[in-house]
């Protein structure tokens, strides 16, 4: 069934999460409660650290990316899926809120008021993803899916979301949803992700290091700097009174001459 002429065909715009929504990574950045939880040792905490922070400033190349998925894979066997679960569910907040970009926030809400779907593609875990995507007001996730056995991780993945896997997603999800990927946006800052781009009509590198740079220069696709962290627990508060410095000072001057007000009349007494 084709729509309407005169109505415009649906389209949505597909969001990588690491380092395009957030500051970090989310693979690494539930180490600490994943070891507080006894699901992994201290050296596991200092070598995801390690992997972390080289990707922070973008140094981890395929290669090494590949090595940081291969070893999160061999971490996870044995996992309890609910565990691993709730202590996503309970640090949420605390982790993940400050390092959400507020331009990345911005673009999801300019994008739902345009009437598209915003899909979060990401490398990591569903459980990781899924959780981080409903928080942002994501409508679809696609993310890396491992193998569970009886409620438990088994270390082999069914579906990596990394390379070439993302855009094939893409394509799957559009063609289910009835997206036109002519018309859809897509963001990443990583040069892995050049598949994912390729495969809407505006695409936008964001953050990017000198490869993605220049494979965006030739590709004819934007580029956009993210770099304003916001809190969207306090976002999504109610506005609180704003106190403002002029404020202040007003209160303070009333509160002066109300003083001598005061004590002028003391002194008539």
């Amino acid at each position: 069934m084709t729509p309407p002429e005169d109505e415009a065909p649906r389209s949505a715009a597909f969001f990588d999460l690491d380092k395009t929504i957030i500051a970090t990574s989310s693979a690494t950045a539930f180490s600490r409660p994943f070891y507080a939880g006894g699901l992994i040792t201290r050296g596991d905490v200092l070598r995801t650290a390690y992997a972390q922070a080289a990707f922070l400033l973008g140094r981890a190349d395929h290669d090494q990316t590949e090595r940081l998925r291969a070893q999160l894979s061999a971490l996870a066997v044995g996992w309890d899926v609910a565990q691993v679960s709730q202590i996503v569910a309970e640090t949420l907040h605390e982790l993940i809120d400050p390092v959400v970009y507020a331009e990345a926030v911005t673009l999801i809400d300019e994008h739902h008021e345009a009437g598209r779907d915003v899909v979060i593609v990401s490398a990591s875990g569903a459980e990781v993803v899924e959780p981080i995507s409903a928080l942002l007001g994501a409508d679809r996730v696609i993310a890396t899916r491992m193998t569970v056995e009886d409620g438990r991780y088994t270390g082999d993945i069914d579906f990596y979301a990394y390379g070439e896997n993302k855009a094939t997603a893409i394509r799957e999800l559009a063609a289910a949803e009835g997206y036109d990927l002519a018309s859809s946006y897509a963001y990443s800052d990583s040069v892995t992700d050049a598949p994912m781009l390729a495969a809407v009509g505006h695409a936008f590198a964001v953050n990017p290091d000198r490869v993605l740079r220049r494979l965006a220069a030739t590709s004819g696709w934007g580029v956009l700097t993210f770099s304003r962290p916001v809190s969207l627990r306090a976002r999504l508060a109610p506005p609180a009174p704003v106190v403002t410095a002029g404020a202040v000072a007003v209160g303070l001057v009333v509160a002066t001459v109300a003083w001598r007000v005061v004590a002028r009349a003391r002194a008539r007494r």
